[in-house]
């Protein structure tokens, strides 16, 4: 009895087995695909991260075009990042703080990513006028900065502060580039090729760094596809 109910069972075992193997496999890729990093906007991101003029923007954001000078006394624009991903920081050179925890995990990542041609480092100074290009020099020595893989740049306060507030939408003080202004952040921020903010990390965390290196992943599996 059994038996004759496993032979009449055995063609639907089959076909669910054969099912199972092809489907699984397609349903699992699907869902893969389908995983995509946010493209963040200002209406994406804590209010008060964002410079009130920026707040009703709901879409299209890209990093504005800048002009910054790195530790080789080099013009360093959009250009230089363009069909890149990177990874984008505010730090000053005389910080003892949080930023000798976001230098250790930028050179990381840079070590991580010293062979992949793809992906950069930019690095702005917060204090522009004490980080001269001869600053800049010897900080990039002490941290093992890779010229053309990792630009740490000085620039016109204004300009720098104004990247801050209304394109990386980095820190929450009001800092305009005046004289007294003054601002810290630990973020680092994921740039894709397209100018797109695409994720924020603690850049002082480790578990934020394994994150990062997921994200990154991630994103170039979107481009692989493309």
């Amino acid at each position: 009895m059994d038996f004759k109910f496993f032979k009449k069972s055995l063609p639907t075992l089959i076909f669910l087995v054969v099912f199972s193997a092809v489907v699984i496999p397609v349903f699992y890729h699907l869902l893969k695909v389908d995983k995509k990093l946010k493209i963040y906007s200002p209406s994406d991101v804590n209010p008060r991260l964002v410079d009130a003029s920026l707040k009703h923007i709901t879409k299209d954001h890209t990093i504005a075009d800048f002009k910054l000078t790195n530790q080789n006394g080099e013009i360093i624009t959009n250009n230089n990042y363009k069909n890149k991903i990177y990874v984008a920081d505010f730090f000053f050179t005389r910080c003892q703080t949080i930023c000798i925890a976001m230098a250790y995990n930028m050179s990381e990542l840079q070590a991580y990513y010293k062979d992949d041609k793809n992906l950069m480092f930019l690095s702005h100074s917060v204090t522009p006028v004490i980080d001269s290009v001869s600053v800049l020099r010897e900080y990039a020595n002490r941290k093992g900065v890779i010229d053309g893989k990792w630009n740490v740049t000085t620039g016109a306060k204004k300009h720098i502060y104004e990247l801050a507030r209304k394109s990386y939408f980095a820190v929450v003080d009001e800092g305009t580039g005046d004289e007294n202004d003054f601002i810290h952040t630990e973020q680092f921020v994921l740039v894709d090729k397209e100018r797109r903010i695409r994720g924020y990390y603690d850049g002082t965390e480790k578990e934020d760094m394994i994150k990062l290196k997921e994200d990154v992943a991630l994103l170039k599996e979107e481009y692989a596809r493309e």
